[in-house]
């Protein structure tokens, strides 16, 4: 039985070269061997629209398209970056795209998959962004503009994003236990994936339902990596350079 991988937050981009060729080298050897592959959101550093698609971006595609061509099942979930990613480039790239939180039957566990966004609560000036960007009608409005007017408020947004995360607790920015147990209660889930914190680890968590897991992905920012699961367990895998 062919494994299942998972990735997310590697922030892909023009400006970095090296992260692309990190994932071309996934796409062409690691993920070749996969029944299904998962991407858990910020595959991308940002974007403005399907009608506006960077060099990175159509290399991507083609590389995805590929994969899924040869019978990899390839799944999109929107992160906190890349939330603008529509039907037409996930159609173009061989994509599914999947909701905000999407539970999938993984080789006989439960096991519910989000970007992980959504649970960083304390974060209030966060949360409140993140209701209005993932709006329909706020990002039909933002569709409407020039390519040159998304660019401008792209490159705004990123400066804000590192000023609050400057400004801001690495606690505040980690996810509420009180969001992590409603999410497990309200899925009836024993395991949860997700990425977004830039804390990869594997979390033992107490419910009165009984043990559960939570495993956060790494991020691609000094390297590649993915999560491998399989009949016979789970573990993060680092990429050769």
């Amino acid at each position: 039985m062919k494994p299942t991988l998972f990735i997310s937050d590697l922030h892909l981009e023009d400006a970095v070269p090296a992260r692309s060729e990190w994932f071309g080298a996934f796409l062409s050897g690691p993920a070749t061997r996969a029944g299904e592959l998962y991407i858990l959101g910020d595959l991308f550093e940002f974007w403005i629209g399907d009608d506006a698609l960077s060099t990175t971006a159509q290399q991507v595609a083609t590389a995805l398209q590929a994969l899924a061509s040869a019978g990899v099942k390839c799944y999109f979930m929107h992160g906190n970056r890349d939330f603008l990613v529509g039907r037409d480039y996930a159609e173009r790239a061989g994509l599914k795209l999947l909701p905000e939180e999407q539970v999938i039957n993984l080789f006989g566990t439960p096991t519910l998959l989000l970007h992980g966004d959504s649970l960083c609560t304390d974060d209030v000036e966060y949360q409140a962004l993140r209701r209005q960007v993932r709006d329909p009608q706020w990002q039909a409005g933002v569709l409407a503009l020039s390519i040159e007017e998304r660019l401008e408020m792209a490159k705004s947004a990123r400066q804000a994003s590192l000023q609050h995360t400057q400004s801001s607790s690495m606690e505040i920015m980690d996810v509420n236990a009180a969001a992590v147990d409603d999410a497990f209660r309200r899925h009836g889930v024993p395991r949860m994936i997700h990425g977004h914190t830039h804390r990869p680890a594997r979390h033992a968590v107490i419910l009165e339902s009984g043990p559960a897991e939570r495993i956060v992905l790494a991020d691609w920012y000094d390297f590649g990596s993915y999560l491998m699961a399989s009949p016979d367990g789970i573990e993060s895998v680092r990429l050769e350079s």
